[in-house]
């Protein structure tokens, strides 16, 4: 990984030369320190649009769909419905991401259960929610994707694809996310869908304005 620095000219030339460089590597403890970050941001965000009654995309959105049509909460289901992505990403992501992403789907499982119950949001607005649930997961998933690491789901697909292909990973998890949404439409109201919908986007633009191939290598 390498970046253009600019270094001055030996002789006291005025003019810049362009060098290569290596990019700093993100320390064990910046790894485990933006984990938990991007997996408290994550929680949150989860948390609050399950108390809105909403769903969003990736397997965020499939744990919240899931626990509104079964007797099971998302904090129980995200690793289960996990298992077939994390597969994946040990096939086309590496050891390293795989790991991570396990770690991070256990987590993020104990810390919904952790946050849930302490979020008195009885009476928010569906619009609030799904703002605020959405941005905060969001900046939970870029935060773990600056650590090489996901919440796995369609995420683990939309990181992939834009390593291999170079497409924003931001629109590729918005093309899973609008799959999911047709499935959704047959156990949601339309009130519900719209909001989840304004969610989604808003959890997607975070990818799609800040994770952009080449901007950040650590």
């Amino acid at each position: 990984m390498y970046r253009k620095n600019e270094v001055e000219v030996p002789g006291g030339s005025k003019d810049a030369a362009q060098v290569l460089a290596p990019y700093p590597r993100h320390s064990t403890l910046d790894d485990a320190y933006g984990m938990f970050i991007g997996i408290a941001l994550a929680a949150a965000g989860i948390a609050i649009l399950g108390k809105s009654g909403l769903i969003t995309g990736g397997i965020a959105g499939m744990a919240l769909l899931a626990s509104f049509t079964t007797q099971y909460g998302a904090s129980a289901l995200v690793p289960i419905i996990n298992i077939p992505f994390l597969i994946f990403a040990l096939l086309s992501m590496g050891r390293s991401f795989t790991m991570k992403s396990v770690i991070v789907s256990f987590a993020l499982g104990a810390g919904i259960s952790l946050v849930s119950p302490m979020l008195n949001l009885s009476g928010i607005h569906s619009g609030i929610g799904s703002v605020l649930g959405g941005t905060f997961l969001g900046m939970g998933i870029l935060c773990l994707a600056r650590h090489n690491a996901s919440m796995g789901g369609t995420g683990a697909i939309a990181l992939w694809t834009q390593r291999r292909y170079s497409i924003n990973a931001g629109l590729s998890q918005l093309a899973c996310d609008c799959m999911l949404f047709l499935l959704a439409g047959f156990f949601l109201p339309l009130e519900k869908m719209a909001w989840s919908l304004i969610g989604t986007v808003a959890m997607n633009l975070i990818l799609i304005i800040w994770h952009k191939p080449g901007r950040y290598r650590g």
